[in-house]
């Protein structure tokens, strides 16, 4: 693991603690809740012998080993992640399938990739929890090559993601400590804003830019469902650290307030995402207008 080019800040000792080992332990049905995601990814790659492929955000490493698998023995996918413990389990995934996957610990905003070395770069809710957006977008920029493309898909706004939110609201009475969502922070929903995307991109160097919406339906199972809210998200954070009566009372009315989500043995959403697409053109190549739906 290369731990050089980590930078010291919120994000990095969260998902090295506390939402890091959450997302462990909640992997299998994460990666199969969020398998239209990677699926799309996947496909959006295109043909071509010998692409190298960055997947930012990897993760316990799902859509970084999918990518592998559809590249083949010719091409390369590398996974970065500031998460040592879900950078160990990907890395534990890829000797068990027999990978060409590597992957690699460290922050995609400041870590040194080979500069112009890869042909794709692509990130399933990764790219929203930067501590300085342009930043890492200019650095991922110099690590791809001339005519790269960039491909990330990204949560809307929490008002289109009410599943998203359901625990917050229905647990906020029980817990007047729950921390509130800041818009303009790293987080699920800081790519809300259309716009912002935009401009982030354009700032560090991106051209060819379209933010289109997409709706995916998902599913997991209904005997998931607790501990996929008392684990995950602000609500799971902090149950961490409450006492067994108010975990009991928060995690019943946090269950019911799911029941218009719940379908038998299957819990149904819908996820409403951008597309973010962009391309790396020389400096010297003209630039597309940007593309905002």
């Amino acid at each position: 693991m290369d731990l050089t080019h980590q930078t010291e800040n919120a994000q990095t000792a969260l998902w090295n603690g506390s939402a890091g080992r959450a997302w462990v332990a909640a992997q299998e049905v994460l990666d199969q809740m969020f398998k239209p995601f990677e699926d799309l990814l996947v496909d959006m790659m295109g043909a071509g012998a010998g692409l190298r492929v960055l997947d930012v955000g990897c993760g316990t490493g799902s859509t970084t080993l999918a990518a592998a698998r559809w590249l083949g023995a010719k091409g390369h996918c590398m996974g970065v992640d500031v998460s040592a413990p879900m950078i160990a389990v990907a890395q534990g995934r890829a000797e068990r399938e027999d990978s060409t996957a590597s992957f690699t610990c460290a922050d995609a905003q400041t870590h040194a990739f080979e500069p112009a070395s890869f042909d794709r770069i692509m990130s399933r809710f990764g790219v929203m929890f930067f501590d300085d957006p342009v930043l890492a977008f200019a650095n991922l920029r110099r690590a791809a090559r001339d005519g790269a493309e960039l491909r990330c898909i990204a949560w809307r706004s929490a008002v289109d993601n009410p599943f998203m939110t359901t625990a917050e609201r229905a647990a906020a009475p029980l817990l007047p400590n729950l921390p509130a969502r800041r818009p303009d922070a790293p987080g699920q929903f800081s790519f809300a804003d259309q716009h912002r995307v935009s401009s982030i991109l354009e700032e560090s160097g991106w051209a060819e830019i379209d933010i289109r919406p997409i709706d995916i339906d998902c599913t997991l199972p209904e005997k998931e469902l607790v501990g996929y809210f008392s684990r995950l998200g602000p609500v799971g954070m902090i149950l961490q650290e409450t006492d067994e009566r108010t975990r009991t009372q928060v995690i019943e009315s946090v269950r019911t307030a799911f029941d218009p989500y719940v379908h038998g043995t299957e819990v149904r959403y819908t996820a409403a995402c951008w597309m973010v697409s962009a391309r790396a053109l020389s400096t010297s190549a003209p630039q597309k207008e940007v593309v905002n739906v």
